[in-house]
């Protein structure tokens, strides 16, 4: 079989005018990036819509066998836009970290891709460009400000806005900076989180509208006087500035799939360090424009789509129609015990074992209210028996298990996934509801997450770690919803515990206000906000051939 690369170059694409008019979109609301890529306009965008459907997908915690919500997500929408439905993607833009790390690219595999997928993976449009330089002009700002006499009284042991960089560098996670002498400033420890990981990113994730967007970065908090006094970006007279670098990328992207159906791509979080949803602009939009909409929340359902629920909809006033949660019976084998190395032997038994975390995902999803089906990305190697056996875990759960060959098949291979998500996101069954209320305290948010999600005995934090929470709380930010940054390997945070454990106590060992975004962080185990490489990273394999074409991209 043709590798990814190979199908995405080989594919005749629509000029992207076609691409938008499928859904009606004017053409004065396109702004051509290229011949297939463009970004919209947003005063010529819906901003809400009650008549369009949203369906979430969402998988199993992920394991190196791989699961494919990517590409489960690009098979289920050409299924649904081949049936006939007015169809739309909304999904995130992928980061460059993992392109030249471990996990590849973000833009779906096989015959189930989003097109073009070269630039889509390397640069696109340059949203991570401004979110990185907006983000880092504001930490600038701060030096500065601190340097030219400090008139906020900023105590720089107390300056909390770290750097950004959109690449996997262990070496950045904790420095010492402004060395050299006093026309450096002031020496301090800090550090660089990865771009998906800014609170830039959420913001504008998260905000409605340009004004919106300048309101939420006025808000970011900085640093702190010694009196505890907060220091935002709005006292730094920073939030035009940010704003202006952000005019552009705040617009949605608009793409195609190998077969031609509308994608809006805009933002990217990490769902295991940060919110892990595409933007409320682009998710409404679609929303506004077609009838079905189909969207991501990163990793497994105990991260992604957690925060989708808690955070996303929650604030956007979105109600999700339907969910559907990705498992492979290899990833289930490994979550029951069996190692790479052998996952191509038949084992029905470690199915089972290993089915209880895609039936823990199935139990959560049903606490918001929102009715699932599991759709099966099925491999070569997969038996008729293994595949039963996944039915019938489902069917314990009350969901109906279907197989998937988008892979290789593309639209034809989601065809029976298309018709049951349409019905059940017809069905008007949905109940949607958060997990927890805004009046709890933040830590008991923090504790309903770790029990009811995670199922763990408890969540414990350091004394220090409460007291900061009660201080914000005092603050006026006790109504926020919490953003749980962990491993995405396990319920647990502990990546080698798999399956479905019980009776773990969560630790968080740091807390992070993101009053622009609108949420606290709680950094849970030894989670990092700066990835690192691999020993053999994805990047040795990139390369440009002798007629210009990228290789090695997956």
């Amino acid at each position: 079989m043709l590798t990814d690369i190979e199908i995405s170059r080989a594919a005749p694409l629509l000029p992207i005018g076609e691409v938008a008019a499928k859904l009606d979109i004017p053409a004065q609301a396109i702004e051509p990036y290229g011949h297939y890529k463009a970004k919209l306009t947003l005063d010529a965008l819906p901003k809400r819509s009650t008549t369009g459907k949203l369906i979430l997908v969402t998988a199993i915690n992920p394991t190196p066998a791989g699961e494919g919500k990517t590409t489960t997500s690009v098979g289920l929408a050409d299924a649904l836009s081949r049936s006939g439905r007015r169809t739309a993607l909304a999904l995130r833009e992928p980061s460059l970290g993992p392109c030249f790390g471990t996990k590849g690219g973000a833009a779906g595999g096989g015959h189930a891709q989003i097109v073009p997928m070269e630039e889509i993976n390397l640069h696109f449009t340059g949203d991570f460009y401004a979110i990185t330089s907006a983000h880092n002009l504001l930490a600038a700002m701060v030096d500065n400000h601190v340097y030219w006499g400090n008139a906020l009284g900023l105590d720089v042991r107390r300056i909390s806005w770290r750097r950004v960089m959109d690449m996997n560098d262990r070496a950045l996670r904790g420095l010492v900076q402004s060395l050299g002498g006093a026309s450096n400033g002031y020496p301090r420890e800090s550090g660089f989180d990865i771009t998906v990981a800014s609170e830039v990113m959420a913001i504008l994730c998260l905000a409605s509208d340009l004004a919106d967007l300048e309101a939420r970065l006025g808000r970011i908090i900085v640093g702190y006087t010694a009196d505890r006094r907060a220091v935002t970006a709005r006292d730094l007279n920073a939030a035009g500035a940010m704003a202006a670098l952000l005019a552009h990328a705040i617009k949605p992207n608009l793409v195609q799939t190998l077969e031609g159906t509308p994608a809006l791509l805009h933002g990217g979080p990490f769902a295991n360090i940060a919110h892990g949803c595409n933007s409320v602009i682009a998710t409404r939009a679609a929303l506004g424009l077609a009838d079905y909409v189909v969207t991501e929340a990163g990793f497994g359902a105990d991260l992604g789509a957690e925060k989708f629920f808690d955070i996303k909809c929650r604030k956007a006033g979105l109600a999700p129609d339907a969910a559907v949660v990705v498992a492979t019976v290899r990833a289930l084998k490994m979550n029951g015990g069996v190692a790479k190395a052998d996952l191509a032997q038949p084992d029905v038994a470690a199915v089972e074992r290993g089915g209880v975390n895609l039936a823990r995902h199935l139990e959560n999803v049903r606490q918001f209210g929102v009715p699932a089906v599991v759709a099966i990305n099925r491999f070569a190697s997969d038996t008729e028996q293994e595949i039963a056996a996944v039915q019938a875990i489902a069917a314990a759960q009350g969901c109906e298990a279907i197989v998937c060959t988008h892979f290789a098949d593309g639209s034809a291979g989601a065809a029976d996934l298309a018709e049951a998500v349409a019905a059940l996101a017809d069905s008007g069954t949905a109940r949607f509801v958060p997990l927890y209320d805004d009046r709890l305290s933040l830590f008991e948010k923090i504790n309903s997450v770790a029990t009811r999600i995670y199922r763990a005995e408890e969540a414990v934090a350091d004394a220090s770690v409460l007291a900061q929470l009660r201080r914000w709380e005092a603050d006026g930010f006790g109504d926020l919803p919490v953003c749980m940054a962990k491993t995405q390997y396990s319920f647990s945070t502990d990546p080698t515990l798999l399956g479905a454990p019980t009776g773990h106590v969560v630790h968080v060992r740091e807390v992070r206000l993101a009053a622009g975004a609108g949420f606290v962080v709680a950094i849970c185990g030894e989670i990092m906000t700066m990835p690192g490489l691999p020993r053999v990273p994805a990047a040795e394999g990139i390369r440009v051939n002798a007629a210009g074409q990228i290789d090695g991209l997956s």
